[in-house]
């Protein structure tokens, strides 16, 4: 084999693995772009939830959604809401679990 030849060979195998490894990076991307809009907008769903429902004081509980696992901190007024809060959230489409960390003023 002659040396030129040898070189455009490793450097063909180069650019194929860079470019492979290129798309594969996108690939993940988009997938944790698309993940981080899909947790929005769960969060964003359990908030508006949250407003409609006249007996939760919304101004005092955080919503934080990671891979569909949504936490809520904050405050709550009475130990009933703490499960409500918990209902509500668990209730929304694309909600994988719940942890409640609300505690009652």
């Amino acid at each position: 084999m002659q040396p030129g030849n040898q070189f455009f060979r490793i450097t063909l195998c180069a650019v194929v693995v860079s470019a492979a490894m290129g798309c594969a990076t996108h690939g993940q991307d988009q997938q944790a772009a698309s993940q981080y809009a899909d947790d929005s907008w769960i969060t964003s769903k359990i908030k508006t939830a949250f407003v409609k429902d006249k007996t939760l004081n919304t101004s005092d509980i955080n919503v934080q959604t990671s891979n569909g696992a949504v936490q809520l901190t904050g405050f709550v007024n009475d130990p009933g809401d703490l499960s409500h809060a918990a209902e509500v959230a668990g209730g929304i489409e694309g909600v994988t679990s719940v942890r409640n960390n609300l505690q009652v003023k």
